[in-house]
């Protein structure tokens, strides 16, 4: 017969382990304009200054990269390949959103990355999420890597949280290839 001890620790046991799974693999509805989200002041906003809203997503195939910063290199390929694509700048431009709520990194050393990223890609948008909130609005994973592909129209054209294989990569580049 179980106590009620035992069945409380096992309980607890049970939720220890399935609440981190709760928001994995979080990916937006395909085919979908997301909910509009403005980030300015105390919420984040773009890295060189102002605020940035989802609404800017138009006109151009846009992808949206939202990273936790200790997990920035899990997709390092996927940004060498669509770089060495180079898609036209009039059709094609990308977002590095950088969810400061999500590491135990020092802003002053995630903004010392962002610098040399921006190096490395220049035509980049870097945005700062400081309090998490396109997670929380777009249903996104915070302690991940995820990529939001969308046409000209603002619509989802692929949603993928974590690590690319090199199919989810093929896929991406053709998906931009095909909505130019």
């Amino acid at each position: 017969m179980i106590t009620t001890t035992r069945l409380i620790a096992l309980l607890f046991v049970v939720v220890v382990f399935l609440l981190p799974t709760q928001n994995l693999n979080a990916e937006l509805p395909v085919g979908k304009v997301p909910p509009t989200i403005t980030l300015d002041g105390d919420d984040g906003g773009k890295v060189s200054g102002g605020k940035w809203s989802s609404t800017e997503i138009t006109g151009k195939v846009f992808c949206l990269m939202y990273v936790d910063p200790d997990e920035k290199d899990i997709n390092a390929h996927v940004e060498k390949a669509m770089k060495a694509e180079e898609f036209p700048e009039e059709k094609f431009a990308s977002i590095a959103m950088i969810n400061l709520g999500a590491s135990w990194k020092p802003n002053f050393v995630i903004n010392s990355i962002l610098e040399d990223k921006q190096k490395d890609f220049p035509r980049t948008i870097y945005v700062r999420d400081i309090n998490e909130k396109i997670s929380k609005i777009w249903n996104l994973t915070t302690d991940s890597y995820c990529i939001v592909l969308f046409n000209k129209n603002g619509e989802v054209l692929m949603s993928k949280d974590g690590k690319f294989s090199d199919d989810d990569t093929n896929k991406l580049l053709k998906l931009i290839k095909d909505n130019l």
